[in-house]
């Protein structure tokens, strides 16, 4: 199975981050960026970074698509995607 490595860049404390290699596999990455286009836009807009990330990951947990280890690598790619999120869902709005 092809993997995609993904830098992901996350909060570590308010003033520093830490960079990490994250990998995700193709199939996670696609069911991911379809719950993302699932989920509503007020939710994308609406909730704050922390808030918005577990909601993304208690899908890919309640399809069974996550396990305990692969959460905290897609915790980390979900932050460093969160602009992205947030500019596809105000695309939406237009």
């Amino acid at each position: 199975m092809i993997e995609n490595k993904t830098k992901a860049t996350f909060p570590k404390s308010s003033d520093a981050s830490v960079t990490r290699v994250c990998s995700l596999n193709s199939s996670l990455m696609r069911h991911l960026w379809s719950i993302v286009e699932e989920t509503q836009t007020n939710i994308l807009l609406g909730f704050s970074d922390t808030e918005l990330v577990h909601q993304l990951l208690r899908q890919l947990e309640f399809r069974g698509l996550l396990d305990t280890e692969e959460s905290n690598i897609v915790s980390a790619y979900l932050y460093s995607r969160l602009l992205l999120i947030r500019d596809l869902a105000k695309a939406r709005l237009a």
